[in-house]
């Protein structure tokens, strides 16, 4: 807890799961800090080994922060905290972060439900791989070459059809989500992440 204990420090973490962010992106998903106590925790995590800064080449020549293997470690930490957390309705109004949102899909994901097949997933500009392999759930950043279904929307949009509050069609009927691929699989994605 001396690592990873301070406010902010676990939800900083979060936000590194799927790959480096500059400080601009962290602070976007990290509603209310200031820049001062992020910069701050990035040292701290720094420090403890759970955080490396690096610098993108030309042209770039961008610092961004990522996760060390032992931040990665925390992982399956946070995925039990969000399960922990999932037990009780959110009553706050502020809507989840992309990276905050992919937690809570693995938080949540029941692989009895599953059936194997790649999402290419962008939320929000932010580019994901969803995999489902053998029950199995993976997401990483990044662009999918050959994915069997392609989900386009903004993160509010994709909490509601992921938890099942609206319909991926309903979402696709009002303009807030677009599909191409399979559609019959992209349509089981609301089913795969039941919330009581």
């Amino acid at each position: 807890m001396d690592v990873i204990g301070d406010r902010w420090a676990v939800l900083v973490v979060r936000e590194l799961l799927f790959g480096g962010k500059r400080f601009a992106q962290l602070r976007a998903g990290l509603h209310g800090i200031s820049p001062n106590v992020l910069s701050q925790r990035l040292r701290d995590l720094e420090a403890s080994g759970v955080v490396r800064r690096t610098v993108l080449g030309p042209p770039a020549s961008v610092t961004v922060y990522e996760l060390t293997d032992r931040g990665r470690a925390l992982e399956p930490v946070l995925i039990e905290l969000g399960r922990w957390g999932s037990r009780e309705q959110i009553k706050s109004g502020k809507e989840l972060s992309v990276s905050a949102l992919m937690v809570a899909l693995k938080t949540v994901f029941d692989p009895r439900l599953a059936h194997d097949g790649t999402y290419a997933m962008h939320v929000e500009g932010e580019p994901f791989v969803i995999t489902i392999d053998r029950k199995a759930l993976g997401i990483v950043a990044g662009t999918a070459v050959d994915a069997d279904a392609t989900i386009e929307t903004d993160a509010a949009t994709l909490r509601r059809v992921a938890f099942g509050r609206e319909t991926l069609a309903s979402a696709q009927a009002a303009g807030r989500a677009t599909v191409s691929g399979n559609r019959a699989l992209a349509a089981r994605f609301g089913r795969l992440f039941p919330v009581s």
